[in-house]
């Protein structure tokens, strides 16, 4: 967490600095920090869907399930990382837009997930 915290900072600062002569220089540092972060961030998942692997086996659960619920983690991530970007350019209605996108996107990836929950609930009370 230390380091990911000092790439943050140092990139802000640089950013910050760059900012001052030419302000594309500065989202280009932000872009790169975040890039660093980003390959970060996909070793931990590595170890994280590892856990959740061991895990299942030891219940029975629907892999499918586990499959939608590792695509909505990307999709927010992609969607935050995106819209963060967008802000830091100063294009606030494409981060929004962005953002909302990434919500209707896990509100449809999550519809066959409550639609087995329905199918179940209804199962049980007939």
């Amino acid at each position: 967490m230390i380091q990911a915290g000092l790439i943050g900072v140092i990139g802000a600062v640089l950013a910050i600095q760059l900012k001052a002569g030419r302000a594309e220089y500065g989202i280009y540092v932000c872009v790169a920090a975040g890039v660093i972060l980003f390959s970060m961030i996909v070793d931990r998942l590595g170890i994280f869907i590892r856990t959740v692997e061991q895990i299942t086996s030891y219940i029975n659960l629907d892999a499918e399930y586990l499959a939608t619920l590792f695509k909505m983690i990307g999709v927010t991530y992609i969607a935050e990382f995106s819209a963060g970007i967008c802000r830091d350019a100063g294009y606030q209605t494409l981060a929004g837009q962005i953002e909302i996108f990434g919500k209707l996107t896990i509100l449809v990836m999550g519809l066959p997930v409550l639609l087995a929950l329905l199918q179940t609930i209804q199962e049980f009370l007939s």
